[in-house]
């Protein structure tokens, strides 16, 4: 099915302002049962227009309803509840305290920045929004508290690689995209005041049949998708004062729900001619073969029930989102490559870093976590005869506060220079890096080139960020003389040593035929040149260093196989390739390194 052609200046607008009307529908849907709809996926930036939506939805709660804003990086007893210290050392008992998931039981969780949520957080979320509850059993404390809340997840990602967990978003009914929205395109909505709930809406038949045909129409493959559109229908009823789910209530819930979780495009209904073609009567007439027995007419009722999945399954397309109906329109959507950290792989460190909870140990070992050492021992109190104020700590009691630093990546080019030859496989390597540096902006790595030609090597390029002082080294960089490979892959080495000392994460690229011709010491001899390289990435393999091997040769060469072998480096033949193809191997090869 070809894509909608791109809308007019007024048609724009239009669309528009039917976004916001939807996005203003939807907050009213959300706040008459938020546990009920799961809660809803915002993808915006912050701004007025986010802003203006958050207090139509708030204002649109019931005035006693909890409202709850959850920091990113919060920490598991403030969100599911846990030891409250203070009253657990006066009363010399665990005494427990409420997590901000139970305090926001009945209202809305928002969570600025949900791109950025760590797994365990999502998990935790996941699991309430399941059941309705939090349960905690840590620091002696087994209990379940009550937390059936809406969640608004507010996706400040940049691009489609930055997306909140899919794990979250698919249990929340509502996804909503005010990207293009301006200041120009809300208005102010007087209906926003809650109205009185109403009774459960009966769902018939009928309606549950039109949603699950819709949601495997559009490729909706989750079963949540049907079950969270049936909730969004009969509360659309209640909340207009209806007992009973209509047809327009069923249409509302997958043009809302099922509309922007489309994977493909429904199909299109047969042609008129080719039914009409169906339905004409045997030429051969009475005289000819016996007619198989046809299906009996469809009844009114039946007929019905395919007039509404027709009209459901129309109403969830026109709701699919224009940039992901165009493609679905080129062929559905492609799937999404796992991609590296943006800052670098995590690394434990004893001393400093992001917090990364406690452990058990020594305090000439580390940090002393005195809040968690209080916490463990806490519960004890009682046992261990405490007397007066006096806290009695064990060594057992003792926690050491754990840190995660990011380290930073940093891809080292050893590149080939040398003969007439290599000319082409350097301006490939140039490409390369300017690729890489172009993305580095975004990952926060740093890119280094090392070139060795003639009788040594040197380091071209010390690990930068720098676009422009990049640039200028490559432009400056010649061509021709011998391959002194043991040189190039020592002095790569020299700064991988450096980067990992200052904390960083080293990738050493190669880009060679593995043909060298001179030795370290700057002599010609195919011989010892030979040797040296190989004794050179025999040392590059000690150090643990990742390396990557990119064979330039027209063929593959055994020389450059051994080489490949000796430093524990991947070997990639690249005989023909491109910067784009350079780049590719290198990020998708460094994935493994984080």
């Amino acid at each position: 099915m070809p894509a909608d052609p791109p809308p007019s200046a007024g048609e724009g607008g239009f669309h528009a302002a039917a976004l916001w009307r939807d996005a203003l529908r939807i907050a009213r849907l959300v706040a008459n049962d938020p546990h009920g709809c799961g809660g809803v996926l915002v993808r915006a930036g912050a701004g007025p227009v986010r802003d203006a939506w958050l207090a139509a939805l708030h204002a649109a709660m019931p005035k006693a309803a909890p409202w709850r804003k959850m920091p990113g990086t919060i920490a598991d007893d403030r969100l599911i509840g846990g030891l409250d210290l203070a009253a657990t050392l006066a009363a010399g008992r665990p005494v427990a305290q409420r997590g901000l998931l139970a305090d926001a039981d009945g209202g809305i969780v928002v969570v600025p920045m949900a791109e950025r949520l760590s797994p365990g957080t999502a998990a935790r979320l996941a699991a309430a929004l399941d059941t309705g509850l939090v349960r905690v059993e840590r620091d002696g404390l087994a209990e379940s508290r009550p937390a059936r809340f809406g969640l608004v997840l507010l996706d400040e990602g940049i691009g489609e690689e930055e997306r909140a967990s899919p794990v979250l978003a698919e249990r929340l009914a509502f996804w909503i995209d005010l990207t293009d929205l301006s200041v120009r395109d809300i208005e102010a909505d007087a209906d926003q005041l809650p109205r009185p709930p109403m009774g459960a809406a009966v769902l018939g038949e009928d309606a549950v049949t039109a949603l699950c045909q819709a949601s495997a129409a559009l490729g909706v493959l989750s079963l949540r998708g049907p079950l969270l559109a049936a909730r969004v229908a009969r509360i659309a009823a209640g909340l207009d004062g209806r007992s009973t789910v209509d047809e327009a209530d069923t249409i509302e819930a997958a043009r809302l729900v099922l509309g922007p979780r489309a994977t493909r495009l429904p199909p299109t209904a047969p042609e008129e001619a080719e039914e009409s073609d169906a339905q004409e009567p045997d030429e051969e007439g009475a005289d000819g073969p016996p007619q198989e027995p046809q299906p009996a007419p469809e009844t009114d009722a039946e007929r019905t029930a395919s007039e509404l999945e027709d009209r459901v399954v129309e109403a969830a397309r026109a709701a699919i989102p224009p940039g992901l109906l165009a493609q679905l329109a080129e062929g559905g959507l492609r799937p999404k490559v796992p991609r590296a950290g943006r800052i670098g792989a995590a690394a434990a460190s004893s001393r400093s870093g992001r917090p990364a909870g406690s452990r058990p140990g020594d305090a000439r070992s580390g940090r002393l976590d005195l809040i968690e050492t209080l916490r463990a021992a806490a519960p004890w109190q009682r046992m261990r005869g405490r007397e007066g104020r006096r806290l009695v700590v064990r060594p057992q009691d003792v926690r050491i506060a754990r840190f995660k630093q990011r380290t930073e990546t940093t891809t080292i080019f050893a590149v080939d220079a040398s003969g007439s030859a290599a000319l082409e496989r350097l301006a490939e390597a140039k490409g390369a890096v300017e690729l890489l540096l172009a993305e580095a902006y975004i990952r926060r790595d740093k890119v280094a080139l090392v070139a060795f030609r003639g009788r040594s090597a040197e380091l071209v390029l010390p690990p930068t960020r720098s676009l422009v002082r990049a640039k200028r080294g490559l432009s400056a960089l010649p061509g021709g003389g011998g391959t002194p490979l043991a040189s190039g892959l020592d002095i790569a080495m020299q700064v991988a040593l450096g980067v990992r000392r200052g904390g960083g994460t080293p990738v050493v690229v190669i880009l060679t035929d593995g043909r060298a011709n001179i030795d370290r010491v700057g002599e010609a001899g195919r011989a010892q040149a030979g040797a040296d390289a190989l004794k050179a990435a025999a040392a590059l393999r000690a150090t643990g260093i990742r390396a990557i091997f990119i064979d330039t040769a027209p063929r593959p060469q055994d020389v450059a196989r051994r080489l490949a072998a000796a430093m524990d480096a991947r070997y990639l033949a690249l005989p023909y390739a491109d910067a784009s193809q350079v780049s590719g191997a290198v990020k998708a090869l460094s994935q493994e390194t984080r």
